[in-house]
């Protein structure tokens, strides 16, 4: 049986978009309320050419330099209230209770990855924040998870062949609907903060247009200077190599060293990134967890998060005996839900903390609190 589980990690971890709690694209529960309400639109999307820059229409024409929107400005600043919590990985580590983890600000309920997603789910009780990287055409370490700007914007195309500027003027909320995401074919009126970041609709009470873009990370490790961020590095060794450099020199340079912990699925591009900074925290990759689960393999000590999947199909990976080998060892166990459709939610995310788990990497940050009131 520990065979059995150990090649579905390595399968699941494998196959799945994301390595801390990647997997939430399946349809979700039709009745769920956004966080907030906004008109819709439907802008048609802008297809942006591969070679040349991208020629968007002229309500995704990015805001100049002296408009409220430009991309020069920054997003919604942060009330400091939200900027209150465990201000390092051990102090999060510390904590007596299970771990609320928003998965890129919580991705069923708010769209993924935007500054919008971030502030909605640390109001909703979130404790730290998730989120993956990479860089533009430009350089610049943004928060963004698919290769592409396909899944959540109004264009297409490779993320490495636009610049900051060009992909900050997508509309990276274009695909969000509370009923199902990623799912583009919904009722129009589904997609409810479309046309926020374009102008072509009012934001909610106390955001921008800027808090609907796609961010960069030194956005987001500036407006939550109190809150653990749980990073990964997108992509493969050694073509990643570029952003791991990019984040360890970030980390450096914004003092995060104490509040970053960063996991890639690559065991030899975490390996090329803990070379890069030895005293951030780092979670190991498949190779190692795999021939960890499968023939118990030891694991160096300075990996202290091992964070997995809870299911391959049938086969659970996360159980009680699982979490309790991790814990003889002196880790810690965050899980990330791969099926949206029947993870997300509070009951199941009982049933993980009833395992013993240590942190749970939430689409629904609101469940996980309910689930811990439970």
């Amino acid at each position: 049986m520990r065979r059995q589980v150990a090649l579905a990690v390595g399968l699941l971890i494998a196959a799945a978009a994301c390595g801390s709690g990647s997997g939430n694209e399946n349809a979700v529960d039709s009745t769920a309320a956004p966080a907030t309400g906004a008109p819709t639109t439907g802008a048609p999307v802008i297809a942006i050419p591969v070679t040349d820059p991208p020629v968007a229409e002229a309500e995704t024409t990015a805001p100049s330099a002296t408009e409220p929107g430009s991309t020069d400005a920054p997003a919604t600043p942060v009330a400091p209230a939200l900027a209150i919590g465990p201000a390092s990985v051990e102090a999060l580590i510390a904590l007596s209770t299970p771990i609320n983890l928003s998965h890129a600000g919580g991705d069923q309920a708010a769209p993924h990855s935007t500054m919008f997603a971030f502030r909605e789910g640390v109001l909703a009780g979130a404790d730290a924040l998730e989120m993956d990287v990479q860089l533009t055409g430009d350089g610049v370490l943004i928060v963004q998870h698919d290769d592409t700007v396909d899944k959540s914007t109004n264009a297409t195309g490779p993320v490495a062949d636009l610049t900051l500027e060009e992909i900050q003027a997508l509309d990276n909320a274009y695909w969000f609907s509370p009923a199902c995401w990623p799912c583009q074919d919904r009722p129009v009126e589904e997609y409810i903060y479309r046309g926020i970041r374009t102008r072509d609709v009012e934001p909610p009470e106390g955001y921008s247009p800027n808090d609907f873009r796609v961010i960069t990370f030194r956005e987001v490790a500036e407006a939550f200077p109190n809150l653990v961020l749980d990073v990964e590095i997108k992509g493969s060794f050694p073509d990643a190599v570029p952003v791991a450099e990019q984040l360890a020199a970030e980390i450096a340079e914004l003092g995060l060293t104490d509040r970053t912990i960063v996991v890639s699925f690559d065991d030899d591009l975490i390996d090329t990134f803990h070379k890069l900074a030895p005293d951030v925290a780092v979670s190991p990759g498949l190779t190692r967890l795999t021939e960890w689960f499968l023939n118990g393999t030891e694991i160096e000590p300075y990996f202290k998060v091992f964070q997995v999947p809870p299911f391959q199909g049938d086969i659970q990976v996360v159980d009680a005996e699982t979490v309790q080998r991790v814990h003889d060892e002196g880790r810690e166990v965050w899980v990330w839900p791969d099926d949206a459709s029947t993870q997300e939610n509070a009951e199941f995310y009982e049933r993980l903390i009833d395992y013993g788990v240590d942190g749970i990497i939430t689409g629904r940050p609101a469940a996980m609190v309910e689930a811990l009131s439970g």
